[in-house]
């Protein structure tokens, strides 16, 4: 059954890719770019902790559906920002899936841009490093990947936010494999708050006050969320609600 479920996943990726080529158009990976673009503080100019969650459309066909995502962290008067990351692979290679290292955090993803999913600085902040590095260190797939329905490196970031919900992190639907519970049918939703019942994250559905009400079908997301209001779609991600532009009151 998992296996007639990929291949109607394959095949969808196929149409996709016809339907729209040009978004799908793959580049070589040895030649894409992986330069920073500036959206992570200087750590030599920020003394401050800093967590980021960063995600980028995937690299090659896969990016018409999903994002991958990662996890940067820099405590108090660090110098520089430690990175936890599943990459997929890494596992052709008999090596584990899972990540820690130093490097620059807001690199493009094999030339997708990457935007911040979630920051937070300051005070408190290398408490939440502390238990982010202590998640991940205990995070169970890590010599395991499946690009659908998971575990992959949505499956490992939402492990992070659920074992630290002070995060509140919203994983979009395009964060595929984010719903994906291994052996285990009912859990928090990826954010910690909330509620979700999935079913090897084929599908399932979720309740929580930050990323609304979900649905999960074969790995595709629908939903809305209601602080604020929005409408959580496959493909295109969480998208705004207010349609209509607000009225201009003149003094």
């Amino acid at each position: 059954m998992l296996l007639f479920l990929r291949f109607i996943f394959i095949l969808f990726n196929l149409i996709l890719l016809t339907a729209n080529p040009n978004y799908a158009q793959a580049q070589n990976w040895w030649a894409a770019s992986r330069e920073p673009v500036g959206l992570a503080p200087d750590p030599a100019l920020t003394p401050e902790a800093v967590v980021q969650v960063y995600g980028a459309r995937a690299f090659s066909w896969r990016g018409y559906l999903g994002i991958h995502t990662w996890i940067a962290v820099k405590p108090t008067q660090a110098k520089s920002y430690t990175i936890y990351e599943v990459i997929g692979w890494l596992q052709r290679r008999k090596m584990p899936v899972l990540v820690i290292y130093e490097n620059v955090p807001d690199r493009r993803w094999y030339g997708n841009m990457p935007e911040i999913l979630m920051e937070k600085r300051g005070d408190g902040v290398d408490a939440l490093i502390e238990r982010i590095d202590q998640a991940a260190r205990g995070y169970p797939y890590a010599k395991d990947y499946t690009i659908w329905p998971g575990p992959n490196s949505n499956t490992f970031t939402a492990w992070i936010s659920r074992a630290v919900p002070e995060l509140q992190l919203d994983l979009p639907p395009t964060a595929i494999g984010k719903d994906y519970l291994g052996y285990r049918l009912i859990s928090q939703a990826p954010s910690g708050s909330g509620f979700q019942i999935s079913f090897f994250g084929l599908i399932g559905v979720l309740v929580s006050k930050v990323e609304g009400v979900e649905f999960n079908l074969l790995g595709l997301s629908f939903g809305v969320g209601l602080d604020p209001p929005v409408i959580r779609l496959p493909l295109a991600g969480s998208k705004d609600m207010n349609l209509w532009p607000k009225p201009v009151i003149e003094e």
